[in-house]
């Protein structure tokens, strides 16, 4: 169905019908698709090793060291065995939170009980 503009000229009514392809050269978005992202370690498994390493340091945190390990085997693992991996990440932040809870306890209990009075 073509109109007529006040000129006297035909022309189509604004956009294509619906169902039809947009016209060559008209595509979607702006330009082609990003590449596929490269898999790499990622920060949650970088956080916990950074994090693990600095319970053991600073506050003897017994448990940051298998942590650590189970964060830098999961750092090694993450392009191979995703699922393996983020499971390590997991139990490495739990031990951190297990450390971290018992250290807590430990002050308190001494504290309470009088060992840090002087």
């Amino acid at each position: 169905m073509s109109q007529q503009d006040p000129s006297g000229h035909p022309y189509q009514p604004y956009g294509a019908p619906y169902g039809e392809q947009p016209p060559p050269g008209y595509g979607y978005g702006y330009g082609y698709p990003p590449p596929p992202r490269h898999e790499g370690p990622s920060a949650n498994a970088i956080v916990s090793l950074i994090l693990n390493i600095l319970a053991v340091v600073s506050c003897c945190n017994i448990f940051g060291i298998p942590g650590a390990i189970l964060a830098g085997l999961a750092i090694s693992r993450a392009p191979h065995e995703p699922e393996r991996a983020r499971t390590m990440v997991m139990w490495s932040w739990v031990l951190l939170g297990l450390g971290f809870a018992l250290g807590v306890a430990l002050f308190l209990f001494l504290g309470l009980s009088g060992y840090l009075n002087d």
